[in-house]
């Protein structure tokens, strides 16, 4: 599909990190947008700065009947939707052992959960038109998870393979889809567990900019292109690991050290 002038899309978690500069990408060409996110002030601050008209709707994805009326909103609002991403997501970063049920249920909600509301109510707007485009944000430890990082590893997991499954469903429908794998980019999804990252992490403010993604995203939109992994590190970590887990776990070690997989067998 070709965006610009007269597409409408509808981003979940659009207030900060990659959904913002998607919002701003997109919006550089002329995109109504739909900006999602449980607070409306941040939101309403992109919308003022971005160009055009734009709908601010409060949202909080891991509440199904929430999500269906943010969408029904835009709907109304913008007369359709072209262009429906699932980008919401959060982590807490720790032992399995050591996190409380609240935080588990908490990633749970937002990250796969959300998908599913989000996708769930926004397909059908595209399915009756024959025409449009989904992209689910998921992560690179969608490919390989990361200790300390369990639950968010499977929800990311989760995300990966509804996205492939419902691609290949979507055959034929005129609406494709597009998974999206980022590293670590310069978002501040981190900012409240600062005191506590993994040693394997490498993200903060030197991480790959949110920008450059946005414009690979946009890119595999318009081509309905199967994924986006970015940095490109990502694709290579993914396919060393589909080939063989022991050899991605030196891989891991090599560059990240031994806290990245610190069981050897």
């Amino acid at each position: 599909m070709v965006l610009g002038t007269g597409t409408r899309a509808f981003i979940t978690g659009a207030s900060r990190g990659i959904g913002r500069s998607l919002a701003v990408a997109l919006a550089d060409r002329g995109v109504t947008l739909g900006l999602a996110a449980r607070s409306t002030d941040e939101l309403q601050e992109l919308a003022d700065s971005l160009p055009g008209e734009h709908h601010v709707l409060r949202c909080d994805v891991a509440d199904e009947e929430s999500v269906r009326d943010a969408i029904s909103a835009f709907v109304a609002a913008a007369g359709g939707l072209d262009l429906l991403v699932a980008n919401a997501g959060l982590t807490h970063y720790g032992p399995f052992r050591a996190q409380s049920m609240e935080q588990l249920r908490q990633m749970t909600d937002v990250n796969w959960y959300g998908t599913l509301f989000t996708v769930h109510a926004g397909l059908p707007v595209l399915l009756d038109q024959a025409g449009g485009h989904v992209v689910i944000v998921s992560s690179g430890a969608g490919l390989r998870s990361f200790p300390w990082a369990a639950v968010y590893g499977a929800t990311k997991a989760a995300q990966r393979m509804f996205g492939e499954a419902l691609r290949h469903e979507l055959s034929g429908t005129g609406v494709g889809l597009t998974m999206v794998y980022p590293g670590e980019i310069a978002t501040t999804l981190h900012d409240h567990e600062k005191d506590r990252m993994p040693d394997w992490y490498r993200g903060g403010p030197a991480a790959a900019p949110p920008e450059a993604l946005a414009a690979k995203v946009i890119a595999a939109i318009e081509k309905d292109a199967r994924a986006v992994h970015f940095p490109p590190l990502v694709r290579i970590l993914g396919a060393v690991h589909g080939l063989s887990p022991q050899l991605s776990d030196r891989f891991l070690r090599a560059l990240r050290g031994g806290g990245a997989a610190p069981r050897v067998d």
